[in-house]
């Protein structure tokens, strides 16, 4: 069984940059496209940014220019650096397949923006 665990998340400012990291506990990462999701309070999860095995990425239109995401495959690590912050970027962040797969979910990383 896959475990997925997030991190580096926080409390930021407004304009301010967090790196999120996303570890597995085995090698899935050259098998599978990553991504990372993200879900709001009220709001149904959504994909934010995604990477294929051979690190061609995709964003979506609501943090493209401002977030980057990126691989490990040795390392078993997925990151997304996280530029610009702004509030409607707070969110729980998660990692996983893409498409997901349910069972990959794990807890996920709070980030807050304040403004």
């Amino acid at each position: 069984q896959v475990q997925l665990v997030e991190s580096g998340g926080g409390l930021v400012q407004a304009g301010g940059s967090l790196r999120l990291s996303c570890s597995a506990s085995r090698s899935i990462f050259n098998i599978f496209v990553m991504g990372w999701y993200r879900q709001a309070p009220g709001n149904q999860r959504e994909l934010v940014a995604r990477i294929s095995r051979g690190g061609e990425s995709n964003y979506a239109d609501s943090v493209q220019g401002r977030f980057t995401i990126s691989r490990d495959n040795a390392k078993n690590t997925v990151y997304l650096q996280m530029n610009s912050l702004k509030p409607e970027d707070t969110a729980v962040y998660y990692c996983n397949a893409f498409p997901f797969i349910p069972n990959f979910w794990g807890q996920g990383t709070q980030v807050t923006v304040s403004s």
